[in-house]
C-alpha cells in the first residue's frame, strides 16, 4: 500500500492514479478515499494525476486517539502534498474534505495550490450559534453522536438514506451505492469517527475562507438533507472572492455519485478553464 507518515506516526493510506497536473481528493465523514474513484479514473483517464487520502481514523490509515480534528487533519493534508512534492495543485474536498480544504488553506496557504473545489461542503460553520443563526442545533449532532456510540452499523445503514436522497420519489440511486456506503462508513474507527462529529459541526472556517485567493469552484445540491445549502455553500461563495456557485437541483449530499456525470463533467470543465 502507498503510505506516508506524518509528525505523531500516523500513517495516512493515499492512492495515486495517473500523470499530470495533481488533484488532490479529500472525502466525507464517515467515507475513505475510494468514495472518489469513479472522479480518480475519469481524471486520470483526461490526462490528470489524482489522488485521494483516507483521513486519519478513517479506512486504511491509522486510527490514532489524538488528532482527531481540523488543524490536525489539515496538516495531515500538507504532509501528504509536500512528501509528494506536489504543486500547481487542484484540492477537491466533499463535506468534511472541504472542511479540510478550507483549514489547509488557512493554516498553509497556496503556494502548492492552483484552484479549489468545494462540494456539498460544511464551510463556514454547520453548528447554530448566536453568530450562525441559520446553523443546526447542538442536539442534533448529539444525536448523530448519540447513534454511532451505540449502534454504529444500523446508524450508517440509515444515514446512507438521506446522504443519497433515497428518501426522495424521484430517486434512482441502487441499493448497491447505499451498501458501499455502509461498507466504507464500518472501516472508520470509533474514536474517530465521534471526534470527527465535533470537528466537522463545530469549526468555524469563515477566516480560512477569507484567505481563499485561487478560482474556486462550490458546487451543492438544494436538496442535501446532510448539509443544508442556504448555510454552507451559498454563504461561501459570499466570502471566497470570485468564487464560482453551481446549485444542482434537486441534488442529495452525495451528488459526486447520485449526479455523477454532471459533476464529472462540471469538475473537468473547471480544471481546463
Amino acid at each position: 500500500m502507498s503510505i506516508i507518515t506524518t509528525q505523531d506516526g500516523t500513517q495516512t493510506y493515499y492512492k495515486d492514479w495517473g500523470t499530470g497536473q495533481p488533484v488532490v481528493f479529500s472525502h466525507g465523514w464517515p467515507l475513505n478515499a475510494d468514495a472518489w474513484d469513479e472522479q480518480l479514473v475519469f481524471l486520470a483517464d483526461h490526462g490528470y494525476r489524482a489522488i485521494a487520502h483516507d483521513r486519519r481514523g478513517h479506512g486504511r490509515s491509522s486510527q490514532p486517539w489524538n488528532g482527531n480534528e481540523m488543524d490536525t487533519y489539515a496538516d495531515d493534508l500538507a504532509t501528504l502534498i509536500q512528501t509528494l512534492d506536489l504543486k500547481d495543485v487542484v484540492l477537491v474536498g466533499h463535506s468534511t474534505g472541504g472542511g479540510e480544504v478550507a483549514r489547509y488553506i488557512g493554516r498553509h496557504g497556496t503556494n502548492r495550490v492552483a484552484k479549489a473545489v468545494l462540494v456539498s461542503a460544511v464551510p463556514p460553520l454547520m453548528l447554530k450559534t448566536e453568530g450562525n443563526p441559520g446553523g443546526l442545533p447542538l442536539e442534533v449532532f448529539d444525536n448523530i453522536r448519540a447513534g454511532v456510540a451505540s449502534d454504529r452499523s444500523q446508524f450508517y445503514k440509515d444515514l446512507s438514506e438521506s446522504f443519497y436522497g433515497a428518501n426522495r420519489p424521484t430517486n434512482k440511486v441502487s441499493p448497491g451505492v447505499r451498501e458501499q456506503f455502509w461498507l466504507w462508513s464500518m472501516q472508520v474507527g470509533l474514536k474517530g469517527a465521534i471526534d470527527c462529529i465535533k470537528a466537522f459541526s463545530e469549526t468555524d472556517f469563515t477566516e480560512d475562507l477569507k484567505k481563499f485567493d485561487v478560482p474556486t469552484l462550490i458546487i451543492h445540491g438544494d436538496d442535501d438533507q446532510i448539509v443544508p445549502l442556504a448555510n454552507s455553500s451559498l454563504l461561501s461563495a459570499q466570502i471566497v472572492k470570485d468564487s464560482i456557485l453551481k446549485v444542482y437541483p434537486g441534488a442529495d449530499h452525495g451528488l459526486f455519485s447520485t449526479h455523477r456525470d454532471k459533476f464529472n463533467s462540471d469538475l473537468l470543465a473547471f480544471l481546463q478553464s
